[in-house]
């Protein structure tokens, strides 16, 4: 299969649920905050500190995977933009 079949929902909705329901408890705790790369069709994955070293090292098992990708106990894998200093200064 290709990205063509899905709409972007459809492969977050996909990588979401495969994530919470079958990876997640397995790699939460020792691997907090880095990138694991998902494939929404095999639910096979990778992880690691650099996500486009995980994202090859998936598409080099599956060339033709369907990749969902996060940060590991995170809402998000990037922040857009500077922290602001609280205190003005």
């Amino acid at each position: 299969m290709s990205y063509a079949n899905y709409t972007p929902k459809e492969v977050e909705s996909r990588g979401e649920a495969i994530y919470g329901q079958r990876i997640r408890d397995n790699v939460e705790s020792e691997h907090k905050g880095k990138f694991l790369v998902v494939d929404i069709e095999t639910g096979e994955y990778e992880i690691n500190t650099d996500d486009l070293v995980a994202t090859k090292r998936l598409l080099a098992k599956h060339p033709d995977a369907v990749i969902y990708g996060l940060r590991v106990g995170f809402p998000t894998a990037y922040r857009i933009g500077a922290i602001s200093n609280p205190t003005g200064r």
